[in-house]
């Protein structure tokens, strides 16, 4: 019998499930990452063994990329809230000082734990730094951004920080060619933090504008066809990716920063409306392919060889480093204490350390280092699939019930 009608069948099955069984699935303490990482390894040779492909790192790092530029997109499009310091304050607080922080520090415990040199372990850290833009939509915005000072902060910086991990990604694959980073690092600066980072934000926003100014003068004229008027944000996302990386800017910035200004400009709100729910649409079926496929890919033998490593630092990142620096990160912020410590838990891990992994197989990472690191990457995204799948319903519950609406009241009045 052709597997590959079979694999149709059981994906076909699992799409009919999760479609018509969420109302149950939502009442239940499981995510769907959760169900389609369980699905995946049913799938695996340690299940029904359906799924025999096993793909290079350049074909999971195309794939893992798509993944998370429709996240980012679809990021930005929910962010309305007015670009000023206090409106954005959770948000360059993890972004400031808890992504950095929890980069060094899963840096030091490889270094000095593992005995990785510091490039290997710089990149490690790096590859483990963006929280999931994808996974984490139990505890996301589902439209529009409210005040709930949780679901923004989180949203935000699932955004962003897929993006700003990229000049340690760059910092770490560089120490790894060149122990001596006194030759590199003013490049680096330069190159891979000032004009990258510019780039990105600069590309963002003129390319999302000119896209709408176009639309806008088409529309007078002759008005699209209203089946395939949400395929403009799709072409704003590959348009905007695509001219940002010819750039040498960073591709993931410019398309979080063009879904923030497509929001912001749109000139009939029901569009940007019907755009979100589009993009919301393709991102949940581009989890579906990249958790069956991360399911596929587990192997017992090197899970159990990279176990303590893995354990180690999946352990510290997801228990004391991700909860201990969100909070300190927040000292002084008027959110709610309990909001703070939620900050820590739902750091969920996922595709955007997939591509990060697989982009630096190709950009020098390689041998037993790739190996030891590609392990303790795939243990830290099923562990944090695992717990927070199971907690996220639960304690979200709990959230909405006690904390969401005096949080939401406290932080207005702090915001007048």
């Amino acid at each position: 019998m052709d597997i590959y009608i079979l694999d149709l069948l059981v994906i076909g099955l699992l799409l009919l499930l999760v479609t018509l069984g969420s109302g149950w699935i939502d009442r239940l303490p499981i995510s769907y990452a959760l169900i389609y990482l369980v699905v995946g390894i049913a799938l695996s040779p340690y299940g029904f063994n359906l799924i025999q492909l096993r793909p290079d790192a350049k074909f999971l790092e195309r794939v893992t990329e798509f993944v998370v530029l429709i996240s980012l997109f679809s990021c930005g499009l929910k962010m309305n809230r007015p670009l000023k310091a206090w409106a954005w304050n959770s948000t360059i607080r993890l972004i400031g000082f808890l992504m950095p922080l929890s980069i060094f520090a899963v840096a030091a415990i490889a270094h000095w734990g593992l005995q990785l040199n510091w490039g290997a372990a710089v990149l490690l850290g790096a590859i483990l730094a963006p929280t999931d833009t994808v996974l984490a939509s139990e505890v996301q915005l589902e439209g529009l951004c409210d005040r709930d000072e949780l679901r923004f902060g989180l949203t935000s910086e699932g955004g962003l920080n897929d993006a700003l991990a990229f000049p340690f990604v760059y910092f770490g694959l560089r120490w790894l060619e060149d122990d001596n980073w006194q030759d590199w690092f003013v490049e680096w600066v330069a190159v891979d933090v000032v004009w990258a980072i510019a780039a990105g934000v600069i590309m963002g926003v003129v390319v999302a504008r000119s896209i709408e100014w176009l639309d806008r003068r088409l529309q007078r004229y002759k008005p699209a066809d209203e089946l395939i008027e949400d395929f403009v944000a799709l072409a704003t996302i590959l348009i905007t990716y695509a001219l940002t990386e010819l750039v040498q800017g960073y591709g993931f910035a410019a398309v979080f920063v063009s879904g923030i200004v497509m929001q912001r400009h749109a000139a009939n709100p029901d569009k940007s409306y019907s755009q979100l729910r589009f993009i919301s649409r393709l991102e949940k079926l581009a989890e579906v392919g990249a958790i069956l496929m991360l399911g596929s890919l587990l192997r017992l033998e090197p899970i159990v060889r990279f176990a303590l490593p893995a354990l180690l630092i999946a352990g510290l990142l997801l228990f004391v480093i991700r909860p201990l620096g969100s909070w300190l990160s927040t000292i002084g912020s008027p959110i709610h204490p309990a909001t703070r410590w939620l900050f820590g838990w739902f750091g969920i891990r996922g595709v955007g350390s997939l591509y990060y992994l697989t982009y630096s197989f190709g950009h020098g990472l390689k041998g037993d280092t790739g190996e030891l690191l590609a392990w303790i990457t795939f243990v830290t995204v099923v562990l944090s699939v695992v717990l927070h799948g199971v907690s996220s319903t639960p304690l979200m519950k709990w959230y909405e019930q006690n904390i969401e609406g005096s949080s939401t009241a406290k932080e207005a009045s702090f915001e007048q």
